[in-house]
This record gives structure tokens, C-alpha cells and sequence, in this order.
């Protein structure tokens, strides 16, 4: 491996409560963060994202688009006819089955889009998507028309959360979640490529949420085999109860920050001969 390969860190889920956004931006400040996916269709979002916007110097700031946490920011009958999301599991079969009211997804992704530019006063540097649904089908083609309309292709890259089999098998942990990721994905790269979009080479960070399991020693996995241009994604920050209301993930997000917090993680890039930067300039240095 060349020695100093630049990986991007990313934490997700910026917005989801109060607690976990301080956390990040306490990941932010100490610069053990070099991109952050906000979640903007929930009540923490404008406050939280302009305080963003007072920590992100040195950090690709995205959308995390959702479509299975919380309540949609506009009326979508068929696919939140009760005013919330449904789970990750209804979408991922309503995608594979062609299933999906596209009006009402387009509809969405227009939304947020407009919701992160309200506050952050600019396009996203990237986006990706909760739980992963940016690159279902019929959602990443709806999302990638929804960018090239903005005109955002060679402006904004996406999340390619689809690594190859070789880099998964080499890593080890959790490739049974990286293998379901990468089939529901097959094909978004290519797609997204066709349209003008850079996206990652190289993509890690899954996770069983278990609290007894050392994140570090996970961690240091998602270092091995790493892509052209590596993200690294995690999900840290402080527990509250407007966190434990909404999702189940919770201690492990202490653990997750407590990490990166830690000289721990230093010593493990420096080990390995690399250091952390934006995916946004390194991909940006490739395609000029």
C-alpha cells in the first residue's frame, strides 16, 4: 500500500437528536470526522444544521436522504399513508418488486434536497442514503434525476455503499450485512458514473450495533483492503431519550465516539500509512 492514502470518515445521522448531533460536532472539532450525512425531515434539523455550519471547515457536509425514519416533510399517501416512514425492510421488497409511487419518492427527494439548501445556504457535497435506500432501485434513478436537475453532477459525489467481493472478503466482520448492501446496490455505481456522478472506491463501516463488541477492533477492519478513494462510515454520539424514541441504536454510539475521540484512532491510521481527508477533494483531484 502507498504510504499516506487518504480515507474519509463519515458520520451519519446528524440530526436524528439533540445528544447524537453534539457528539458529532464533537468528532468535528477534535478532526477525527471529515464528512457528516445530515438527517433533515426531523425538528432538530434547521437549528442543528446551522450549528453545523459553525464546525463543518474542514468536512464534506451531505444528505442523508431517508425514506424510513420519521415523518416524510410532504403528503405521500401510498407510501406513508399513516404520515410515517415504513421500515427498511417494506421498501427494500417494494424496490425489487417495482413497487414503489415514484411520484410521491420524487416528490420527497425534492423536499429534502430544498430543506438541506434552506439551512446550510448551498448544495450538499454529497449524498447518501439512511439505511441505505439511495441506491435501491427506481429510488437511485429518481435521485440521480433529481441531482442532475439541480445540476450537480461533478459538484456533488454520491455513496456507492456496494464494495467488491475481494475488498469484503478481506475485511471478514460483518460481510453478511456488506453482501445484502451490495445486492440491494448492484448497479448504482455504473449508474450513477453514466450520469456525471464520482462516487467512492471503496466502502466499510457496517456494523452489528452489539454494545458487547469492541467497535475498535471492528474498526480496524474497515481499514483493511482500502479503495482509491475509502469511506469509512460510523455512527457516533450521545444518547438521549429523543434518540431512544426513534431508534435502537443507542449505546453502541457512545462507544462509536469514545473511539474516535481516542488516540486510538491515530495510532491505527498512522500504522497503517493513512491519513484521514475529503472524499469531496480526493475524488475531485481524480476526475479534473
Amino acid at each position: 500500500m502507498s504510504k499516506d492514502r487518504v480515507i474519509a470518515i463519515c458520520a451519519d445521522d446528524y440530526g436524528i437528536s439533540y445528544a447524537v448531533s453534539v457528539g458529532i460536532l464533537e468528532a468535528l472539532d477534535a478532526g477525527r470526522l471529515t464528512a457528516v450525512s445530515a438527517l433533515v425531515n426531523g425538528p432538530r434539523w434547521p437549528a442543528m444544521g446551522r450549528e453545523l455550519l459553525r464546525h463543518c471547515r474542514n468536512a464534506d457536509v451531505g444528505l442523508h436522504f431517508n425514506l424510513t425514519l420519521g415523518r416524510p416533510l410532504g403528503y405521500m399517501p401510498t407510501f406513508a399513508p399513516t404520515g410515517t416512514f415504513p421500515p427498511i425492510a417494506k421498501v427494500i421488497r417494494m424496490a425489487m418488486r417495482g413497487k414503489l409511487p415514484m411520484e410521491e419518492i420524487r416528490a420527497e427527494i425534492d423536499r429534502q434536497l430544498d430543506r438541506f439548501e434552506a439551512v446550510i445556504e448551498r448544495r450538499p457535497d454529497f449524498v447518501d442514503g439512511h439505511q441505505h435506500v439511495h441506491g435501491l432501485p427506481g429510488i437511485r434513478e429518481a435521485l440521480l434525476d433529481a441531482m442532475l436537475a439541480r445540476r450537480l453532477a461533478g459538484r456533488a459525489w454520491l455513496r456507492d455503499s456496494a464494495d467488491s467481493l475481494h475488498r469484503i472478503a478481506l475485511r471478514g466482520a460483518h460481510a453478511r450485512k456488506a453482501l445484502a448492501v451490495r445486492a440491494v446496490s448492484s448497479g448504482f455505481h455504473r449508474a450513477a458514473n453514466w450520469r456525471g456522478f464520482a462516487t467512492n472506491d471503496g466502502f466499510a463501516g457496517f456494523s452489528d450495533f452489539d454494545p458487547g463488541k469492541d467497535y475498535a477492533k471492528s474498526f480496524e477492519s474497515y481499514l483493511r483492503a482500502p479503495g482509491k478513494a475509502h469511506l469509512v462510515m460510523c455512527h457516533p454520539g450521545h444518547v438521549d431519550e429523543e434518540l431512544k424514541a426513534q431508534d435502537p441504536v443507542t449505546i453502541t454510539r457512545e462507544q462509536e465516539l469514545a473511539f474516535l475521540l481516542s488516540p486510538r484512532l491515530p495510532e491505527m491510521l498512522e500504522k497503517r500509512g493513512l491519513k484521514l481527508g475529503r472524499l469531496g477533494a480526493v475524488i475531485n483531484g481524480k476526475s479534473a
